[in-house]
């Protein structure tokens, strides 16, 4: 399950575009906080603990619990937006969500036990089509990953949604089963080599054609 995270916020009192450069400019990240049948709220962040977060690597699937005046609010972050030079945050807004709320939320896909995949141990290589899955579940038991076993795979198999175990309480947003997560493919050198054998078949069952012929000929 993905770790609870913790902000401080306050309040704006100003909105505007101008009151929110003179807030990045102390160091604060505008935010608004929406949802669940409530007003939305509009905050400012520290930027050094909003970038904190984002750097755990699970900030958009995790719950954010953001302390506004001194009362905690349990978000879900929706979306952050960043400067498109300088990378730094611009805005950010949280969706207000109650504890067992039935949340949607994008889970990054991580393989494992690449060593047990006689494709990849014979140099084909991973690809993956899918980073994420999108996801629903209850709030309060958000998966931080979802692993995906590579054991028995060969080159040209495809890993595909069946083929994913997914916590109790989780279920897949896409209904098709057959739905492609990831293929093993070969690398450029393993199909050179695998053409290269396919013409030298080619080759001999020609000649062995043309031998047969020729052999009809004579005895004809």
């Amino acid at each position: 399950m993905s770790d609870q995270l913790t902000l401080s916020a306050e309040t704006r009192e100003r909105a505007g575009k101008g009151a929110s450069r003179a807030l990045r400019r102390e160091g604060r990240v505008p935010a608004v906080i929406y949802g669940n049948n409530e007003d939305p709220t509009v905050v400012h962040l520290e930027e050094k603990a909003l970038m904190k977060a984002l750097h755990t690597g699970h900030f958009m699937n995790s719950v954010v619990m953001i302390d506004v005046g001194g009362a905690s609010v349990r978000t879900l972050p929706k979306d952050v937006s960043f400067h498109p030079v300088t990378e730094r945050p611009l805005h950010a807004d949280f969706l207000r969500i109650s504890e067992h709320a039935k949340v949607t939320v994008n889970v990054p896909v991580h393989f494992e036990n690449e060593d047990a995949s006689p494709g990849i141990k014979r140099g084909g290589v991973l690809n993956v089509v899918a980073h994420e899955m999108e996801l629903t579940c209850d709030a309060a038991e958000i998966p931080d990953q979802i692993l995906i076993d590579l054991t028995g795979y060969e080159v040209g198999d495809s890993i595909h949604l069946s083929a994913v175990k997914l916590p109790n309480g989780v279920a897949s947003t896409i209904d098709d089963e057959d739905f492609t997560i990831a293929t093993i493919v070969a690398p450029s050198a393993l199909l050179s080599k695998d053409d290269e054998e396919e013409a030298a078949a080619a080759a001999a069952e020609s000649a062995a054609a043309a031998e047969s012929a020729a052999a009809d000929g004579n005895a004809a």
